[in-house]
């Protein structure tokens, strides 16, 4: 058994397994893999439940703990993914959003499981390490926006 020499642990209620379902087959690079149950009664869990779960997230190793309603999941800690255009940026939005999610500002979103993710297309983050006004001016669109529409940060960006 090969464990990862860093993971990210991120704290579910009792819905790891069907979060990472959902991630592996919503981001490319990502899978579901050791499932552990719980060898006893726990606080928030009996013996049999699902305990944790490992999985990748577009290659990044991830475990999911169902460590009940304790701790929720806030907008301290996202995933960015960076889209090449608009269809991939519309494509994990919808993906996210649709499925429970909600939209927020400037690119983020939370999955049903209240995690935060930014769906960030390149030409954002091009545009914003350009300095001077064409960042400014793209900064200034993003501002505006809940999921990024490209063409307007393109056009921001040329002025």
């Amino acid at each position: 058994m090969h464990l990862p020499k860093n993971t990210i642990c991120l704290w579910f209620d009792r819905d790891a397994e069907a979060a990472a379902t959902f991630y592996a087959r919503t981001f490319p690079d990502s899978t579901v893999g050791a499932i552990y149950r719980a060898p006893m009664d726990f606080p928030s869990g009996k013996a049999g439940d699902v305990l944790t779960v490992g999985f990748t997230v577009l290659g990044i190793p991830c475990l999911g703990l169902n460590g009940g309603p304790a701790f929720r999941q806030s907008e301290a800690f996202s995933f960015q993914i960076l889209t090449e255009d608009q269809e991939e940026t519309d494509r994990y939005w919808a993906a996210i959003v649709g499925n429970g999610g909600q939209e927020s500002a400037c690119g983020w979103c939370k999955d049903r499981w209240g995690l935060s993710w930014q769906i960030t297309p390149r030409v954002l983050m091009e545009a914003l390490a350009m300095g001077g006004e064409a960042s400014r001016r793209a900064f200034e669109a993003m501002m505006t926006m809940t999921k990024i529409d490209v063409a307007a940060i393109e056009a921001a960006r040329r002025g």
